[in-house]
């Protein structure tokens, strides 16, 4: 915790530093961001595609604290950037499993629901695209029912800054609806807002990733994932992947949970950086 107390303020100084984006970045003007726009694929990847397993740090691995983690992120663009601002329209789905198949039966035990809709504004400093504002509608379920369901709504602001081409942050925070009687304190373990810093190494093939999200509360509790990956092919996007995962909320099911492990498997990135 005292290497992250450090990290922190390391990224919100990153995000005032302005004046350190690099030069070599193109220059657009408003006719030409709403071209680029408009060039974008409809179709995406939104954050991350991955497929993970690993055990819990700490213990000795067995059924019971091993599993296989995935998720699946896909973005669909639905106009052009014609809206007021130069906004444009998109959906999203992600879903996020937890799959137990050292145990008998292989079973699943936790799948996690996210569709939203949003509309998104680029940044544009100094006739440089350097990031992009998000205001998003987010639903997070389970799909059970009885006592083990867990849901809730979010309004969520995102912002995103590439420092130079090498380095990215992010800025996430969302208002909470909560309309389940089963995790109503859920923002004592999911946190109410998000900090996120990613490096990509110059030829694209090696990157990192460390996530913070702040639980509720007055005292310094983050959850903490810290990525790292490595291009296998050099005309190819898929990345061998490890995470790191370090607090609770992971998973809705086990939401109220503290976890500590270790995951290593591959992953399927969006085209230049990963939304968190």
């Amino acid at each position: 915790m005292k290497r992250l107390a450090i990290l922190l303020p390391l990224l919100l100084l990153a995000v005032a530093t302005e004046g350190q984006i690099r030069s070599n970045v193109p220059k657009y003007n408003p006719d030409s961001v709403r071209a680029e726009l408009d060039k974008r694929p409809y179709f995406s990847l939104f954050k991350d595609n991955y497929f993970i397993g690993g055990t819990t740090l700490g213990a000795k691995p067995t059924g019971q604290n091993s599993d296989v983690k995935f998720q699946l992120s896909i973005s669909q663009r639905l106009t052009k950037s014609k809206l007021p601002f130069d906004t444009y329209l998109f959906i999203t789905y992600t879903q996020k499993a937890f799959w137990n198949v050292f145990q008998k039966s292989l079973p699943m035990y936790d799948l996690n629901f996210n569709p939203g809709i949003g509309l998104t504004h680029p940044v544009i400093y100094h006739d440089r695209f350097i990031g992009q504002i998000t205001l998003l509608l987010e639903h997070e379920s389970n799909g059970q029912d009885s006592i083990w369901s867990r849901s809730w709504n979010k309004v969520s602001f995102m912002g995103a800054l590439a420092v130079d081409h090498n380095i990215e942050l992010q800025f996430k925070t969302w208002i909470p609806i909560i309309d389940s009687g089963n995790n109503r304190d859920i923002l004592k373990y999911c946190g109410i807002f998000q900090l996120a810093g990613s490096y990509l190494s110059d030829n694209r093939r090696f990157g990192a990733s460390v996530i913070l999200t702040k639980r509720s509360g007055w005292n310094f509790n983050f959850n903490t994932v810290i990525e790292l990956s490595a291009r296998l092919f050099k005309n190819e996007n898929q990345y061998l992947f490890l995470q790191y995962y370090n607090g609770y909320g992971e998973g809705l099911l086990d939401y109220n949970k503290f976890h500590s492990r270790l995951r290593i498997g591959f992953v399927i990135k969006p085209q230049n950086f990963s939304n968190f």
